[in-house]
């Protein structure tokens, strides 16, 4: 709990990157950036009269011109260092674009300090330890939208100048001791992420507040939670799950909730036990249609139809509506992207945060969540009920294309949040109940919860039970036979491990592995050599992705692509062959249940589902390798999707990564061009997995 006394709430994008301008231009000592995604061509000012003032407002030119004229301003960036599985949505080369590129009191580093499986999900911003943001927004590309979300808004393009569907989000600005707490949080990650403390900024004597942004609420308590996994010596901090316990079960009147997901085991639960007692409150989510991507849907959104399954089966009183933002007018069946983070309960309670509805979010990914409460008795608690309501109002009326007056009317009048939505849904932009089933092509065998969407890092003991001992059927016996494999397999994941964890972490690095490169260079068995190296390394679980990255900054574009396409392959089948010579039946007797259901699903699946799998952070490359070799998946099925599912990771890092780093270091026309052919091909080949599994999906229909 810390003191607040100023707080507005930041409806979409458009709002949130122009307060930020405000509130950076007002730094003096410090600014700290921490997100999921930062983008440094992302443009934070549009519709600006000139051209060249959107491209001094782009996030990296508007950071290093600050840092220019300001001396003893220090820019200080928490990006995490993310999974390959969203290297094609990523800005490449972010240490470059944010670090080397910029001015030398902007200091960027690449958060990597979180479990297996997990990210760094908090998105905060904090200014001189005076003003801080957390919400749902990243600094990054797709974000920007004003409420009106036009079907074809023209300023609503990617960097790129890719046009992308709406985009809703809320983000919370605060100031005092609330902003001093978030700037302490922030530098706690630093050192986890760096290993080295910052300064706290001096005091400033003044009280600053960004120009043109109006404060909602004033003087009032501000509860921040966080969700942090376990990790080294650090213990778990479930704070966000809890307060979502706490504010369910307190709610009377009513809970509007907006989230980007629902899958979480926990707060479906708190939300049942509501919906069963015979007097309690409505519950009314506002969910996105769909998720966007293949891969969203089919994980996301199949596990979301669980969930709500069990939400209306626990509905015996009609107290629950769960809706999707609806806009008409979008091209291809596009919706608009639900990404919010926010839940308001009574008129008396609100949060906005990071925090999806996601067994991850509650206890495996790192989270930031900001509330406010009236307090029964607080003199000021009726500003403050007032200034939630009408948090509640704006977002209805965004959401149904009315103006939030009628709204409050017809909550007025009606006294039920169901009722009133529903008198004022339409034909048109509004908001349309949700009847949406998992894809056609996804098998719910392989739609695990613990697996897909876990809720606490997989340590050793986990991911070996995961595997390999789930609880034995009642006709097993345990056989000399099975041992071997079993100490074998359990020695592969100790590798894999080791790698990520332990002493061999500190041993093998980008360095290391790139002057090993450079001692093979020349030989005549230097092609043999490379693959050779590939495909031993994956074998013995060395990360792909560190291997792939050094092999990009060894070689040519064209060269470092067959190299580190072909030894990714060639590491999937000596895996796939070792899997099996390990023995099929042994494994499949150790597996159990679970896995031998998953492994059935994978190959009625075939191609398509190893290509998810191969997209999913579930386990190292090497040991996916091992767990499908020793699985029913046909070795036809197995390269494809493998080939399929690597293909846009390899092509990022190879191809588009080392076209950019050449366009930095050269800015020639024949590095430009050839940037441009580059970014083609790799457009080209994502073109032809999506119809491909389209195709797919069309003949499992």
């Amino acid at each position: 709990m810390a003191k607040c006394s100023r707080a507005a709430f930041l409806v979409d994008g458009a709002d949130y990157f122009r307060a930020f301008v405000a509130a950076c231009e007002t730094a003096r000592r410090s600014i700290y950036i921490a997100g999921w995604d930062i983008n440094s061509r992302v443009k934070l000012l549009r519709g600006l009269p000139r051209a060249e003032d959107e491209e001094k407002y782009r996030l990296g030119n508007f950071l290093n011109h600050l840092a220019r004229n300001r001396p003893g301003l220090h820019i200080h960036i928490l990006d995490w260092d993310f999974a390959m599985l969203y290297a094609m949505e990523r800005e490449m080369l972010p240490v470059v674009k944010l670090g080397w590129a910029t001015h030398h009191r902007v200091h960027l580093v690449m958060d990597d300090d979180h479990p297996l499986t997990a990210s760094q999900h908090q998105k905060i911003v904090v200014v001189d330890d005076c003003l801080a943001f957390s919400g749902g927004l990243d600094l990054t590309h797709s974000r920007w939208d004003t409420p009106e979300h036009a079907p074809t808004d023209p300023l609503r393009m990617t960097p790129g100048g890719t046009h992308y569907p709406p985009f809703h989000d809320v983000q919370i600005l605060v100031d005092g001791d609330a902003a001093a707490c978030l700037g302490e949080l922030f530098r706690q990650r630093w050192i986890w992420a760096k290993g080295k403390r910052l300064p706290k900024p001096e005091p400033r004597k003044d009280s600053p507040w960004p120009w043109g942004v109006p404060v909602h609420a004033r003087d009032t308590r501000m509860g921040i939670s966080l969700t942090l996994p376990a990790y080294k010596l650090r213990k778990p901090v479930r704070q966000v799950e809890r307060l979502f316990r706490d504010s369910i079960a307190a709610a009377k009147r009513y809970i509007y909730i907006e989230t980007q997901y629902f899958t979480s085991d926990a707060v479906c639960g708190f939300l049942c036990e509501s919906l069963r007692r015979p007097l309690g409150p409505e519950i009314m989510l506002a969910v996105p249609f769909r998720s966007p991507g293949w891969l969203e849907q089919g994980v996301m959104d199949g596990l979301r139809v669980r969930v709500l399954d069990r939400l209306r089966e626990a509905d015996h009183h009609g107290r629950l509506r769960v809706y999707y933002p609806y806009v008409p007018d979008l091209d291809h069946g596009a919706s608009m992207h639900l990404h919010s983070k926010v839940m308001i309960a009574d008129d008396c309670f609100l949060r906005i945060g990071s925090a999806n509805l996601s067994n991850r979010s509650m206890g495996l990914d790192s989270e930031c969540d900001l509330a406010l409460e009236c307090i029964p008795g607080d003199p000021d608690g009726e500003a403050l009920r007032e200034a939630i309501s009408g948090l509640l109002h704006r977002l209805l009326g965004e959401h149904l294309g009315v103006p939030p007056g009628l709204v409050a009317a017809g909550l007025e009048e009606t006294g039920s949040l169901i009722a009133t939505v529903e008198a004022l849904r339409n034909e048109g932009r509004s908001l349309r109940p949700l009847e949406s089933a998992a894809p056609e092509w996804v098998d719910p065998d392989i739609l695990d919860h613990s697996l897909l969407d876990p809720e606490k890092p997989m340590a050793m003991d986990r991911l070996i039970d995961m595997f390999f001992f789930d609880t034995p059927e009642p006709t097993r016996r345990w056989r000399a036979a099975y041992v071997l494999p079993a100490l074998l397999l359990l020695a592969f994941i100790g590798l894999a491990l080791a790698w990520k964890f332990g002493p061999l972490a500190e041993w093998l690095d980008l360095d290391s592995l790139t002057a090993l490169g450079r001692s093979l260079r020349g030989s005549p068995l230097e092609p043999l050599l490379v693959l050779g190296a590939l495909t031993v390394g994956s074998v013995l679980m060395v990360p792909i992705t560190l291997m792939l990255v050094a092999v990009a900054l060894l070689y040519g574009p064209i060269t470092s692509f067959a190299y580190a396409f072909s030894g990714s392959l060639l590491g999937a089948i000596a895996g796939y062959l070792l899997g099996g010579l390990l023995g099929k039946d042994p494994l499949r007797n150790l597996a159990g249940r679970r896995i031998n259901r998953l492994s059935r699903a994978m190959a009625r699946q075939g191609v398509l589902a190893m290509a998810l799998v191969r997209n999913l952070p579930v386990a190292p490359f090497g040991l996916v390798n091992l767990i499908a070799g020793a699985s029913h998946i046909h070795f036809r099925d197995y390269l494809l999707g493998t080939a399929l599912g690597m293909l846009p990771g390899v092509l990022a890092i190879t191809l588009l990564g080392d076209s950019l780093g050449r366009l930095i270091r050269q800015p020639s026309w024949t590095n430009v061009l050839l940037a441009l052919a580059v970014i083609g091909c790799i457009l080209l080949a994502a073109w032809w997995l999506r119809r491909r599994l389209a195709q797919r999906e069309q003949e499992q229909a």
